[in-house]
């Protein structure tokens, strides 16, 4: 699409933010929610040594996909106010929400309390990951449409990257509920930012005549319902890996005899690798083909975790398999989201970013819970093994995926796919 330049504003003293601008919100927007989602990766460790708490393996997992189930909500909720009250209005509210849940984290005395905390945490970040991720999109050139939502999604792991550093420095001195405390503070900081900004989107996002539910429906119609399926197929599998490593990839290596401080740095190996590759990844995608540039994310994680599995036990070649795991969880999920918005009309980007968004916490739910099971019956061979068998599901799902996308760009069916190529 060609990107719309922001109306002026006749309302009041404050012009509408250019399109740099509002892309540059988005990213501080999933920056905090990367914060608050993988904040809790990097607590694990001393959260299951805190007596006061008596938490265990089995509940920790729970505790870490809660809020994932959580997101679900959000995305739903988020999704079908967007419509009515405006995506920069649902962004600030789902900011609050998730900043609300970061402190009542820390004020956390049960387990129960605790889960509750991050339920309310991932409502927010549900509500806004959508949200921030239709507005960049929607405000991208023409042409850069995966590269402008690797942008804005490389908050989440650089949210990641600034959790797994602090914890560094924080934990040792002040303990685990510093994290939160310290995510309530940063989300403040955006909150206000957002409170001040004024935000347009362009005409033709609003162009249409269909209602909610028909965009909806008419994203499930003849082939156009193989390709959404498959897009939400690739999207639970790849974020049930992605997202479990990030809970339990810190304690799965000081399990296996790494420090503290080593274990953290693969968490900070993990999410800064996702930041650095997923632009080489997205320049990629706009001039292959997003479709196709995810089967080799799919690759590398998969790559990554059979070196985990397999590989020689040095620190150097584990942070190089953590890497490749970072590179290809992340930027597998930028690129399914780019396939799918990439396949759609401007005005039905919400409404399949809401759908791929579900699949995915749904995905991110499962992966934390689940490899938590597996990691209290087996350790961190059985974790590492499961989360192998959702990569290479996921690559599968992926290859049907770039398939089914030329496919459908060869035979469109309904009004809500052009025949474009993504």
């Amino acid at each position: 699409m060609t990107s719309t330049p922001a109306r002026p504003n006749r309302r009041g003293p404050r012009p509408y933010l250019s399109n740099n601008a509002v892309i540059a919100i988005c990213l501080t927007v999933t920056l905090m929610e990367g914060y608050n989602l993988i904040v809790f990766g990097s607590v694990v460790p001393l959260l299951l040594e805190d007596p006061s708490l008596r938490i265990d393996e089995r509940t920790a997992g729970l505790v870490g996909g809660i809020v994932y189930a959580g997101a679900l909500t959000g995305v739903i909720g988020g999704t079908m106010l967007a419509d009515r009250i405006g995506r920069p209005r649902v962004m600030a509210v789902a900011a609050a929400i998730f900043g609300f849940g970061s402190a009542l984290a820390a004020l956390a005395a049960t387990p129960g309390f605790l889960g509750g905390a991050r339920f309310v945490t991932g409502i927010g970040v549900g509500a806004a990951l959508t949200t921030a991720m239709t507005l960049a999109r929607n405000h991208a050139p023409q042409g850069r449409g995966s590269l402008v939502i690797t942008i804005a999604m490389a908050g989440v792991p650089l949210g990641g990257t600034v959790a797994a550093l602090s914890g560094i420095f924080l934990m040792p001195l002040w303990g685990w509920r510093a994290m939160f405390w310290l995510g309530t503070a940063m989300t403040l900081v955006i909150l206000s930012v957002l409170l001040s900004s004024r935000i347009s989107e362009p005409a033709e996002v609003h162009d249409t005549t269909l209602t909610p539910l028909q965009k909806f429906a008419g994203l499930f119609r003849g082939r156009v319902a193989v390709f959404v399926g498959l897009v939400a197929l690739a999207a639970i599998t790849n974020m049930a890996t992605w997202l479990g490593l990030n809970v339990w990839l810190a304690e799965a290596m000081k399990s296996r005899g790494f420090s503290l401080t080593q274990a953290l740095l693969f968490a900070f190996s993990l999410t800064g690798a996702a930041v650095l590759g997923s632009w080489f990844t997205a320049i990629a995608a706009d001039k292959a083909g997003s479709a196709k540039v995810t089967i080799v994310c799919a690759a590398l994680t998969l790559a990554g975790l059979g070196g985990l599995l397999w590989g020689p036990p040095s620190l150097g070649f584990a942070l190089i398999c953590v890497a490749l795991m970072g590179i290809g969880g992340h930027s597998a999920q930028n690129l399914i989201n780019a396939t799918a918005t990439g396949a759609v009309e401007p005005h039905s980007r919400g409404t399949i970013l809401g759908i791929t968004n579900t699949m995915a916490f749904i995905g991110s739910f499962a992966g934390p819970f689940v490899g938590g099971l597996a990691f209290a019956a087996q350790g961190a061979g059985g974790l590492f093994a499961l989360y192998a068998l959702a990569a290479i599901l996921c690559l599968g799902i992926c290859t049907g995926l770039s398939y089914s996308r030329r496919h459908l760009a060869r035979h469109v069916d309904v009004e809500a796919v052009p025949a474009t190529a993504g």
